[in-house]
């Protein structure tokens, strides 16, 4: 195993006592942490990092195979919080392992970075400082204009991480995680290389967020929503249907993906208002089917996918005016909608919209 630590990183690659190493900087419960996914008896095929920089990878080889680039497992002990550029260290990391190969990291997620400044400072400080370090790590990196302002003043560094958008980082950057746990109030993670990274120079994380879907003839369209979920969410959206079943209404039973925020949003409906961009762009309609990501899509029979994109998506879907409450019904619902509509467009637009108005303003009917 060799240890690289940043400050230092140029030197030629030493062979270090590695249990010395992660003795003295973690805590023994992380160490056993990791020792049950990589053998740290075997130093062949196992690197040990302490950087944030997805330049020092370059450096890296298999001792057990000098001619290939790639590794069995990677640690890397710095936080994840003080990578300046997390998804290129994440790539740089992928890049780096064999398919299959592990990697250890750790991070402090928001949850733990607030419960250890409320008991750090002193009431009403404490609350105070919170907020000012929500307001420059969490929301400056995420808004383009005050995003130059946040590197400016940390360089990029001791970011607010959420434990679900560190998840969809790594899944992005093709990372399935395997385990992780908390440990001294930062979690360490351990994951597998699956794929070759997304590379999505694209991806949104502000408070005004596009997404893939599903349009008229297949077409996939970008859809403008408000943020109801923490960033990255929608890389994992195929392993919470795996390992969630659905609840009432066809969502997701227990979605971790959904923020505080995002509850309040949704129940207002106020998530649904920068659709109307779409409808001026003639991409959705007042009335139609909701609009629907590829992974979502696929859970629909093939007759009803064909049925779907034979018309455009809209603002307020069928759901209000059925209120269905399993995907069944929910199948059911929208064909017997799309039928109608094929039929009889304007009149079956104009029934529906009423129906699902009274059951929103008068019955009370919200999306979770």
């Amino acid at each position: 195993m060799s240890f690289f630590k940043e400050q230092n990183f140029l030197c030629a690659q030493v062979r270090d006592n590695y249990m010395e190493i992660l003795t003295a900087n973690l805590p023994a419960a992380a160490v056993a942490f990791m020792s049950r996914h990589v053998d740290l008896n075997d130093n062949r095929d196992t690197v040990l990092l302490e950087t944030g920089s997805p330049l020092n990878f370059s450096h890296i080889h298999s001792d057990s195979n000098p001619l290939g680039p790639e590794v069995g497992a990677i640690i890397n002990i710095k936080k994840v919080n003080d990578a300046q550029y997390i998804n290129k260290l994440f790539e740089a990391t992928n890049l780096k392992l064999n398919n299959g190969g592990i990697y250890i990291g750790r991070a402090e997620t928001s949850v733990a970075r607030r419960s250890r400044i409320i008991k750090k400072y002193l009431f009403p400080f404490n609350y105070i400082y919170y907020c000012l370090d929500f307001l420059l790590k969490r929301i400056f990196p995420k808004v383009p204009v005050l995003k130059k302002i946040y590197f400016l003043i940390t360089g990029g560094r001791n970011r607010v991480l959420s434990e679900i958008e560190i998840y969809g980082r790594l899944n992005c950057c093709g990372f399935t995680v395997l385990e992780s746990t908390m440990i001294n109030n930062l979690l360490y993670f351990v994951a597998e290389k699956i794929k070759e990274p997304a590379y999505d120079h694209q991806a949104t994380y502000g408070p005004l967020i596009k997404l893939n879907r599903v349009g008229r003839g297949g077409k996939i369209i970008k859809v403008y929503k408000l943020r109801t979920m923490f960033a990255y969410s929608e890389y994992l959206q195929e392993i919470i249907y795996k390992q969630n079943s659905l609840d009432e209404g066809g969502k997701f039973k227990n979605d971790p993906r959904i923020s505080t925020i995002g509850i309040f949003l949704r129940k207002c409906w106020l998530d649904e208002l920068p659709m109307v961009y779409n409808m001026i762009k003639g991409e959705v309609k007042i009335v139609g089917v909701r609009p629907l990501s590829k992974h979502y899509y696929s859970l629909y029979p093939d007759s009803l996918q064909q049925l779907r994109i034979k018309t455009k998506p809209g603002l307020i879907p069928p759901f209000y005016a059925d209120m269905p409450k399993t995907l069944a019904e929910i199948v059911i619902s929208e064909e017997r909608y799309l039928q109608e509509y094929l039929e009889k467009p304007m009149r079956t637009d104009m029934k529906y919209f009423y129906k699902a108005m009274y059951n929103i303003i008068i019955r009370k009917a919200r999306s979770k």
